[in-house]
């Protein structure tokens, strides 16, 4: 149970958000659990949390090297939610976890002369067999093109040129992987040209881009694109890399939500951290926007339980990454202006995503907010969530 997302719903039993920097965090307990803080006690100690309401007891498993310090758990004021909610400040102290920067991401698994293969996502069909590559570099990031005229003297030498991998290559960009087509994929993988976006109204010169969509054979799940007759560009959300060792067989795929959430995070906090940005604009291949991220809290861990699940289960607390977004087509007025700000201003780095998986995250993060408490949903114009890592 620890790795489903609480179901959608607006009785959130109990609420926890540690910050590892801070050590403390906040506990929110809803009314229709425990009506008066007195009703609530915190004990707990290496690893573990223990929430005693008169609903039952709860208790939370947290990550490997944080632990509640006895005593520190003492009520806050709710503000506007006190006729909901019962909030609390406690304390904890964390130390150094053995896997503590690790990701299994896709990203940070490519090595150069190693062995691997690619299977799909969605059914785990093995789409690429045995693969080597003696070059795996990162390409430049998502602007580059637009500021090679800020640093050349001279006219841009890389206009209209596209970065292709040689045979032996693995080019990584912010979402997707470059590599060379060979014959072992012509079984696995199916292939059509398909428009992306819409032709524009306010100009009829801008005709509809056409690309060629690679698809698993066996599922027809969208994997990628191919940019040249010999390349193919596969999205790391719809993709799964593993060492090739032997006949050994992968595990069985995670749950799509799971995966996308835990994949896009990784991402985030990666980008985050070698750019130095926390802002990112989520857009679909032919340029439109889809959502606004702002990376607020990377040291964040949480769990959300709901009130009817607070008597009757033992979930974890997971390290997520807490945010807050604006969906660019269901925008408001006021989040409207936003929008329009992060475009005109390039506020935010873009992660480029096939649409359906725009929409999948999108949802995935709807839900996360769901889950909240009602206090924690929105922070001024923007809605809040969080994605595990």
């Amino acid at each position: 149970m620890a790795d489903e997302m609480p179901a959608k719903t607006h009785g959130v039993g109990v609420f926890l958000e540690l910050r590892k920097r801070l050590q403390s965090g906040l506990l929110i307990v809803g009314k229709n659990v425990a009506k008066d803080p007195a009703d609530v006690v915190v004990s707990g100690g290496e690893s573990d949390l223990n929430v005693r309401t008169p609903r039952g007891e709860l208790s939370l498993t947290l990550p490997a090297g944080v632990s509640f310090e006895q005593g520190s758990c003492i009520p806050t004021p709710a503000g506007e939610s006190s006729e909901e909610e019962l909030h609390f400040r406690l304390r904890i102290a964390v130390g150094r976890s053995p896997d503590e920067g690790t990701s299994d991401s896709v990203m940070e698994t490519l090595r150069v002369k190693e062995t691997y293969c690619f299977y799909c996502q969605g059914c785990m069909t093995r789409l690429l067999e045995d693969r080597v590559f003696k070059r795996v570099l990162p390409l430049p990031n998502g602007n580059w093109n637009a500021i090679v005229d800020e640093w050349c003297c001279h006219p841009d030498p890389f206009a209209n040129k596209k970065l292709l991998p040689r045979a032996e290559d693995c080019l990584l960009g912010d979402s997707f992987i470059l590599l060379a087509r060979d014959g072992s994929c012509d079984q696995t993988l199916t292939q059509e040209v398909s428009p992306v976006g819409a032709v524009d109204s306010q100009d009829p010169k801008k005709a509809c881009r056409r690309v060629a969509l690679i698809s698993c054979a066996s599922c027809s799940s969208v994997l990628g694109e191919a940019v040249a007759p010999e390349t193919l560009k596969l999205y790391i959300t719809q993709v799964v890399v593993e060492p090739a060792v032997g006949d050994r067989k992968p595990e069985a795929s995670l749950n799509r939500s799971l995966f996308l959430e835990k994949t896009v995070a990784a991402r985030l906090l990666k980008l985050s951290n070698s750019l130095t940005t926390f802002h990112f604009l989520v857009q679909t291949p032919d340029g439109k926007a889809f959502l606004l991220i702002w990376l607020l809290n990377s040291d964040s861990i949480m769990a959300s339980v709901p009130e009817k699940c607070v008597s009757d289960e033992n979930p974890s607390a997971a390290r997520a990454l807490k945010l807050l977004y604006i969906p660019c087509s269901d925008a408001d007025i006021q989040q409207r202006e936003i929008v329009a700000s992060w475009e005109v201003n390039a506020i935010g780095h873009p992660v480029v995503l096939p649409l359906k998986v725009c929409e999948e995250l999108l949802q995935v993060i709807d839900d996360s907010n769901s889950a909240l408490p009602a206090s924690m949903r929105c922070m001024r114009s923007y809605e809040v969530a969080y994605l595990r890592v």
